[in-house]
């Protein structure tokens, strides 16, 4: 297992370019299934789940050719079912929880899916029953084996139909799109999840040949074709790095520009940043973060305590509320962090706690932060790296603080962030990469 160790205190000065949304490319990639045509995709992020990702894809019988880096071409011309009765396929897909969006152009081109019960962040229970009820409503069914936790799906054929999600899923919205562009008919989706990268995937699946309309809003209509060809598609710049730069550039008190951000697809999330009394300024396409010796936190219109909480898109995203947390404790205020999506997110707190971070964990859910003010800075220590977020939300508290920190299991944070160590370096920082 491997370990940063990150001598904190220094400030950082320089260039960031974010790279391609992890969240976009597990969704992109999966619709490369849906045609025998060859689909270019450029921007596709160096890091581990997406890596693994394209490697079940080739193990499939997915032709897969690296043109340059980040730009790859797939063709699915010849896909194994077979291989998916494996061990080696459930193997391989068990150990990433993004695999289950390969149900959803599995059923609509072939008419079966084979899924284990996938892997992923230990946040808290992330059930599967809107991805599996969509299915259904189009025709398919299930079965699931409780004692090899392995999914069987069969649609000999999909009928378009409306479906009223029960939560704005975001891969459930997106396989069963991928489910409906090929089904006889028209199916509506109604309570769609509508975050930048799910209009990406509805917009690639257009240039394909797929008929969706409603793309940004939450309804979406699908005009079921008989097949779809092949396109050229760019992914998005992550935008959960983009946040997690702007609160690198808050807690280090750096000056940081943060290039191409594709600031139309941001939402809300810069404007939750100034909530914390982090100045943001925009300069063309990029993000201008100067360095500040103190930031002050918003209260509300009433003089109120501030609250960020998390909601589904155009709300402020879950995968940021860990950044806004860390980023909170050297802040001039209080804030209460409202986690609502996932039960055990918070729970990396204990490791702020111990640095010295004055914070209150309510419940799983909730947690008063009660900032500094950059007066008494963090202290360095041992810890672990729970999930993705967390584990940059510590490196970030680690490299403002005081003394030596090391962060163990940090394959967690090389599963969504590429090179994360060197590209910050390269701005001052100093981080160590051990084993």
């Amino acid at each position: 297992m491997g370990a940063f160790e990150i001598q904190g205190g220094h400030s950082l000065k320089g260039e960031l370019h974010p790279q391609g949304a992890k969240n976009e490319a597990l969704q992109i990639l999966c619709a490369v299934l849906l045609t025998g045509e060859k689909v270019t995709i450029s921007n596709i992020p160096d890091i581990v789940d997406v890596n693994k990702l394209i490697n079940l894809l080739q193990a499939m019988g997915v032709r897969v050719e690296k043109v340059e880096k980040g730009t790859y071409t797939f063709k699915a011309s010849e896909v194994n079912l077979d291989y998916l009765k494996t061990e080696d396929y459930a193997k391989r897909a068990a150990s990433l929880r993004g695999s289950v969006m390969v149900v959803g152009p599995l059923l609509a081109r072939f008419g079966q899916a084979f899924i284990p019960k996938p892997g992923g962040d230990k946040i808290g229970r992330r059930r599967l029953d809107t991805h599996f009820e969509g299915f259904q409503k189009l025709g398919a069914k299930f079965e699931y084996d409780a004692q090899n936790y392995f999914y069987n799906v069969d649609a000999k054929k999909l009928t378009g139909t409306y479906i009223h999600l029960d939560e704005a899923s975001v891969t459930g919205t997106a396989n069963i799109v991928m489910a409906a562009v090929l089904a006889k008919g028209t199916t509506v989706i109604y309570n769609a999840a509508c975050e930048p990268y799910l209009q990406q995937l509805c917009k690639m699946l257009n240039s394909m040949g797929a008929k969706i309309s409603g793309i940004a809003s939450n309804m979406l209509t699908i005009e079921g074709v008989k097949s779809l060809g092949g396109c050229f598609h760019r992914i998005l710049p992550d935008m959960i790095e983009i946040g997690s730069f702007i609160g690198l550039a808050a807690m280090t008190q750096s000056e940081i520009t943060i290039k191409d951000v594709s600031h139309e697809n941001l939402g809300i999330i810069p404007d939750t940043f100034r909530k914390l009394g982090i100045k943001i300024e925009l300069k063309g396409d990029d993000l201008y973060i100067p360095a500040q010796k103190n930031y002050a936190i918003e209260t509300f219109i009433d003089g109120s305590i501030l609250t960020i909480a998390d909601a589904p898109w155009p709300g402020f995203t879950p995968d940021l509320l860990s950044i806004v947390l860390v980023v909170a404790t050297q802040a001039k205020g209080s804030v209460l962090i409202h986690q609502k999506m996932f039960e055990s997110r918070l729970f990396f707190t204990d490791k702020l706690i111990d640095m010295g971070a004055q914070i209150i964990l309510c419940d799983p859910h909730r947690a008063a932060v009660i900032g500094m003010n950059h007066q008494q800075r963090l202290r360095g220590i041992s810890m672990t790296s729970p999930d993705i977020r967390a584990g940059v939300s510590l490196l970030i508290a680690a490299l403002s603080a005081e003394g030596k920190s090391t962060i163990h299991n940090i394959e967690q944070i090389d599963r969504g962030y590429e090179n994360i160590d060197m590209r910050l370096n390269n701005l001052g920082a100093k981080i160590t990469r051990i084993g």
